[in-house]
């Protein structure tokens, strides 16, 4: 009986502890997804954006928020409050930004490679085929400006 006791005063403390608690977890997960879709739907935004945009929460619990939120604004007669800030990016864009921007980067280092070491610059045809154009002119240099001056 006293085993008993003690067994039930540690398994209390399990959360003390650090270790989740499974239907906590799951608690918080639904109660999340219904804080999500009634947001959503106070700002107006149709439930597929609010699936989109938030695509880490549970669409059930979204959907029963979302739902709840239509029912009590349809009740009450409360209008969609507009959103201040913008939307944010949809999942993926800054993936495709970074890779919009290495392609930039790749495409300058090529332009620069272009570049002959003695100054001319070579350029491309429509075919593919290099083009000498005249020399680019050398940057300023200090010995430059002191062969100017004298």
């Amino acid at each position: 009986m006293f085993g008993l006791a003690i067994g039930a005063a540690l398994l209390g403390g399990c959360d003390q502890l650090g270790i989740p608690n499974a239907a906590k977890t799951e608690a918080q997960a639904e109660a999340d997804g219904k804080a999500i879709g009634s947001a959503c739907r106070h700002a107006g935004r149709a439930i597929e954006d609010c699936f989109t945009l938030n695509q880490a929460a549970q669409k059930a619990a979204v959907f029963a928020g979302w739902k709840e939120m239509n029912d009590y604004m349809v009740e009450n007669k409360i209008i969609e409050v507009a959103p201040q800030l913008p939307p944010p990016p949809p999942p993926g864009a800054a993936k495709a930004a970074a890779k919009a921007k290495r392609a930039a980067e790749k495409a300058e280092a090529d332009a620069h490679a272009a570049t002959s070491e003695s100054g001319d610059k070579v350029e491309k045809d429509s075919h593919g085929k290099a083009t000498a154009e005249t020399p680019a002119e050398e940057p300023e240099t200090p010995r430059k400006r002191r062969k100017s001056a004298e």
